[in-house]
């Protein structure tokens, strides 16, 4: 069980949780703060204190003062009139990563809200429990407001979730689960839907996607490499060490366990060709800067879903309550730029590779890597199709986080676009799986034409793919084909299998 306290939350965790069903429960430790923090609230309605967001309206109308009596009316109000996403829903991981981190940043202690809420967030959890949250709507600061919204809806009885694959009135969602709705009271409404929790739960997704995607790419590489009966001296641990760049020294020793004790690339030691193209030659210097740049998200990641990112926070012990701005999403708006724009590069790299595998005058194999080219076509359209998904990667990848578009009557002039930086990112890590898988296809074809044994790690990736797809000797329909490789590269498949013959990649 994952307790939750907000301060420990490990993306890990919002993996089990929201993929797993990792059950969730709410850390003994924390109840004090939580208690105190909604204590102190409490004693700022008894004494009819202005206080933006629990005795004022929000955001432009934050001039507007809102009596005790209307306090739990104004937190209904917020929610329902915030609920304004668009689009496709959220998938159900992300929902629940949403709302376990959104029920950590409460536990924290900070945010006023009384324990009841915070247990109805795990009891959702646990009770699977889905709530429908449109994917389109948020500008990242105050928070991932309407998102939020649509969340704290059906906390409180109202909206809908997704039951059985479809969309049902969460009321009787609830009736069937044996749950009550909630009764907002003062600040609950607000602690519900100001924060960066939405994108911070696709972050998480996506940084654990792409970890495994990494291994995947280096994988590709290495069967290419074979393929193309390249050169391992590019991998040198010497070249490495005099450029410590930590991703690029960890990519350069998994390229040379992978390709270890390969009888096709031993056999092209002495010929003429002195160095490979910069798509083979230099995969350590660009995957390696991919790594450590998943690296660098995955500790903003790491900071961002224990914090409190709610406003005003409740400083129960300093007898405050303060506005701020820890709403806003600058942080994690650029960190998934900067990792959609690192996980297109991977695509870039593999399209050109898929190129030269295909290409005759280049790789030394067969035209497009079939007999009786011409009667057939091979691969020749795969890398039509890597090369629509790079370039529809290069529009993505333009960072959402240098648009900015003013709201609530220009009081909240400055907003940080990372909910659509995250998702923009997410797009782009699944283009790159296809396209990774069109380069297994592709390098797993080539590795056929060779007589001699490839190294360790390269075989047991040959043989994953051959499992699932024949040699293609006459042309056939290849889309299935790249679909059943992504399966095994999105599973982690392939990676179990190279990792057995190899050790793990680091």
């Amino acid at each position: 069980m994952i307790l939750l306290n907000g301060n420990s939350l490990k993306l890990s965790d919002v993996v089990s949780v929201s993929r797993q069903f990792e059950p969730v429960g709410l850390d003994e430790n924390a109840r004090g703060a939580i208690r105190k923090s909604r204590a102190f609230v409490e004693e700022i309605l008894s004494e009819n204190r202005v206080v933006y967001g629990i005795t004022t309206g929000v955001g432009e109308l934050s001039n507007k003062l809102i009596t005790p009596a209307e306090a739990q009316k104004l937190q209904l109000n917020l929610v329902r009139s915030h609920a304004t996403n668009v689009g496709d829903p959220f998938p159900e991981d992300v929902v629940r990563a949403v709302m376990l981190l959104r029920a950590n940043t409460l536990a924290k202690g900070f945010s006023g809200v009384r324990e009841q809420l915070i247990g109805l967030l795990i009891s959702f959890l646990n009770k699977r429990i889905v709530p429908y949250i449109p994917s389109k709507g948020s500008v990242g600061a105050s928070g991932d407001l309407s998102p939020l919204a649509h969340l704290a809806l059906a906390l409180i009885g109202e909206g809908e979730c997704i039951h059985e694959g479809k969309r049902a009135d969460t009321r009787k969602v609830l009736e069937q689960a044996g749950l009550k709705p909630l009764r907002l009271e003062a600040k609950e409404g607000l602690a519900l839907i100001n924060g960066t929790q939405v994108m911070a739960a696709v972050g998480c997704l996506v940084v654990h996607e792409a970890q495994l995607l990494m291994k995947n790419a280096q994988i590709a590489g290495a069967m290419s490499l074979e393929a193309l009966k390249g050169t391992s001296k590019a991998f040198d641990e010497k070249i490495h060490r005099v450029r410590p760049y930590a991703g690029q020294i960890r990519c350069a020793a998994n390229m040379r366990r992978l390709v270890a004790d390969s009888a096709v690339i031993a056999s092209h030691v002495h010929c003429e060709k002195v160095q490979d193209a910069y798509t083979l030659r230099c995969i350590p210097q660009v995957y390696g800067a991919i790594m450590d740049t998943i690296e660098y998200v995955k500790g903003v990641l790491d900071i961002e879903i224990n914090s409190a990112t709610d406003n005003p926070l409740v400083f129960a012990d300093e007898k405050e309550v303060i506005s701020g701005g820890n709403f806003h999403g600058e942080p994690l708006a650029f960190a998934m730029d900067y990792l959609g724009i690192a996980l297109a590069e991977i695509a870039n790299i593999s399209e050109r590779t898929i190129d030269r595998l295909v290409n005759p005058h280049v790789s030394g194999l067969p035209p497009f890597l079939v007999r009786k080219s011409g009667l057939n076509s091979g691969f020749m359209i795969s890398q039509y199709t890597a090369a629509a998904l790079v370039s529809e990667n290069k529009v993505l990848a333009h960072p959402a986080s240098v648009d900015s578009i003013p709201t609530s009557a220009g009081q909240e002039d400055h907003v940080s676009m990372g909910c659509i930086s995250a998702l923009h990112a997410w797009e782009i890590l699944k283009n790159v799986e296809n396209v990774l898988s069109i380069e297994m296809l592709c390098a797993a074809q080539g590795m056929d034409f060779h007589d001699l044994e490839p190294g360790k790690g390269t075989a047991a990736a040959r043989t994953v793919v051959r499992k699932h797809i024949p040699h293609l000797d006459d042309d056939r329909a290849l889309y299935g084909d790249i679909e059943k490789i992504r399966d095994s590269v999105v599973s982690g498949e392939i990676v179990r299998a190279v990792e057995k013959a190899v050790g793990p990649l680091d």
